[in-house]
């Protein structure tokens, strides 16, 4: 069973068919959760995560939530702490945009300039697998989902290994790619903005295929 931290905060979601996407992939054990709520946990806590999925679009430091007696750890404290043991990160959708100003984000995404310059909701995303051999694509095929798009730079970069492209006019190319930041397995994917993607068969079992892989 792998134990995964489903972090939130800074975006509305529907709640409960968020709770279902996670609740229906097999050998997973979900535990979703904001972000004030993982950092104010013990270091233990957090460490005893296979991997973190991070779900969250906020902009800046939580400074409107102390933490509680004896915490010194601080939101980015624990972000630039990441990698520093062998624990998976993924990074979906609108958490790619988070910290915009954060070099340790950037580090992650693998993207330097993480600005977005358009969006448009409920696109006919047409999806191109890049690498049909990778444990996270192998047997799918190409398909179209009905997503948000983003209009932000690549992830381009020897460290950056792209799985999925599109050519939709209004989306960024690069859809999903992993890769390593120093201890971490890191799988990002670009889709998963509302409960249409997630119905999507495809769009749940490459998120729960990423969860494997950065798991080992």
């Amino acid at each position: 069973m792998i134990r995964v931290a489903v972090i939130t905060g800074g975006h509305h979601f529907n709640v409960v068919a968020f709770h279902q996407l996670f609740r229906n992939m097999a050998g997973m054990d979900a535990y979703i959760q904001h972000m004030a709520d993982f950092v104010n946990s013990s270091p233990e806590a957090r460490a005893g995560y296979d991997v973190l999925v991070f779900y969250t679009h906020l902009k800046r430091e939580l400074v409107d939530i102390g933490p509680p007696p004896g915490q010194q750890d601080t939101v980015q404290s624990v972000m630039e702490s990441l990698g520093n043991r062998p624990q998976g990160i993924v990074m979906l959708h609108h958490a790619l945009l988070c910290f915009p100003t954060w070099q340790v984000w950037d580090e992650i995404v693998g993207i330097n300039n993480r600005q977005l310059t358009h969006y448009a909701h409920h696109e006919a995303i047409p999806l191109q697998i890049v690498d049909t051999q990778h444990p996270i694509t192998t047997g799918l095929e190409n398909w179209t989902i009905t997503d948000e798009t983003y209009g932000m730079s690549n992830a381009e970069g020897d460290n950056n290994h792209v799985l999925l492209t599109t050519p939709h006019p209004k989306s960024m190319r690069t859809i999903a790619w992993t890769r390593q930041h120093k201890a971490s397995r890191i799988f990002c994917l670009q889709l998963g903005d509302d409960p249409v993607a997630w119905r999507d068969e495809n769009f749940s079992k490459l998120l729960k295929r990423g969860i494997e892989w950065v798991a080992h």
